[in-house]
């Protein structure tokens, strides 16, 4: 791997960087900012800013009207983008529409990239995923999907109740996951304003960063056309590792900016900040967790990196992006978590940006697969990858 960035990613990162800093970070604690997220008009004002910038969905491709970024490229951009908890929805590369996106144009047929994906990419809708449900469904297990399909004529009809949908208030439209009578499962694409969708309401999370929050969607008799099938029907476990291994690494991208934003703010604090004659900063126990911090983001950048070129070379990445992520989301949830400690009675208050990141990247812990999950399906593989290697020595001899 050339670790040598190229000069239009050099190019494309400092000028994010100016954006964030100049564009969006002074409209952090705006009015229009809820527990559940900036609010329509907030979104709206951001990605016209970012539009005008000429940083609009970067991800997407370049026919879809995106800048066609790589995998790798995407790790530099979104982690300045990260820098701020806005930064993500201003650019459009916010979950879960960052992953849809990406889901929709490996798998969605011309006809629906047309009528969902072209204005998503363009800024003008936003969409959720529609997969977690609440206990006896599927939560880290995928295989208790709950959520029924049933063919009748020309429509599937869809039932089941669905809860933590990020970005479900004010979505236009949604990806649907539902088992089928088979046992199978099938992803449907519907616009949320179909009769038989109810958004019950919206789930409090410490977290306050994503556009629209974490709603409880309640599907009865949603009738949806055999068109609005996501691909092929029954092949939904598959597609969901096709959006989830980058949407894996793309958290750990925007996370990893956050983590710096926090360690950037304790640094410039215990650096000015006095205690016992000197600043905190050359106290042994403060220095040694500022060390601590440098380590950290540099492993989980590094591993993001790593992962990032792998896709790039066309690799599934479906184990390294569970290693990546578990790494990221501990290292960096670290960092911040040493961030409060250094800032002490600031770090626990609205003083500076800490508080807010540490209470909004806790459950990065969770999303998109707890580590102790990821960690046991790592641990299948390498047991399985050592079977393999074994018998192949013993057919050898």
């Amino acid at each position: 791997m050339n670790f040598t960035l190229t000069p239009d990613i050099c190019e494309l990162r400092d000028r994010t960087r100016r954006f964030i800093a100049e564009q969006v970070i002074p409209l952090e604690n705006d009015a229009r900012e809820s527990r559940h997220g900036p609010d329509e008009s907030l979104r709206r004002e951001l990605v016209e800013r970012a539009r005008a910038a000429g940083l609009l969905t970067p991800h997407a491709s370049r026919d879809m009207g995106g800048l066609g970024l790589s995998h790798v490229a995407k790790a530099v951009v979104f982690e300045e983008a990260g820098y701020s908890r806005l930064g993500p929805t201003a650019l459009n590369i916010h979950a879960p529409d960052e992953g849809n996106i990406h889901l929709m144009e490996e798998v969605a047929t011309h006809e629906q990239k047309e009528r969902w994906l072209r204005p998503q990419v363009a800024g003008k809708t936003r969409s959720c995923f529609a997969m977690t449900e609440p206990s006896p469904g599927a939560g880290a297990d995928p295989s208790m999907l709950a959520t029924s399909a049933v063919r009748d004529g020309d429509d599937y009809v869809i039932n089941g109740l669905k809860w933590f949908i990020t970005g479900a208030e004010g979505s236009d439209y949604a990806i649907v996951m539902a088992r089928m009578e088979d046992g199978s499962a099938t992803m449907f694409l519907t616009d949320m304003d179909r009769p038989g969708i109810t958004l019950e309401r919206n789930m409090d999370a410490m977290d306050a960063c994503f556009t629209g929050g974490h709603g409880v969607l309640r599907f009865t008799n949603l009738r949806i056309p055999a068109t609005d099938v996501l691909g092929e029907v029954g092949k939904g476990f598959r597609y969901a590792q096709v959006r989830l291994a980058p949407a894996r690494l793309t958290h750990c991208m925007r996370w990893l900016g956050q983590a710096r934003r926090a360690h950037d703010i304790a640094l410039e604090y215990t650096r000015r900040r006095q205690a016992f004659g000197k600043p905190l900063a050359e106290h042994e126990g403060v220095g040694f967790m500022l060390a601590d911090n440098d380590m950290d983001l540099h492993t989980a950048r590094l591993h993001i990196w790593h992962t990032g070129w792998m896709l790039d070379q066309g690799e599934k990445c479906n184990f390294e992006s569970s290693r990546a992520k578990v790494v990221c989301s501990e290292a960096e949830w670290r960092v911040v978590d040493r961030c409060v400690q250094m800032l002490g009675g600031q770090g626990v208050t609205g003083e500076t940006a800490v508080m807010r990141i540490f209470t909004d990247m806790r459950a990065f812990r969770i999303y998109d697969g707890p580590s102790e999950v990821h960690r046991w399906s790592m641990a299948r593989k390498l047991v399985h990858q050592a079977e393999k290697a074994a018998a192949a020595g013993e057919a050898a001899a």
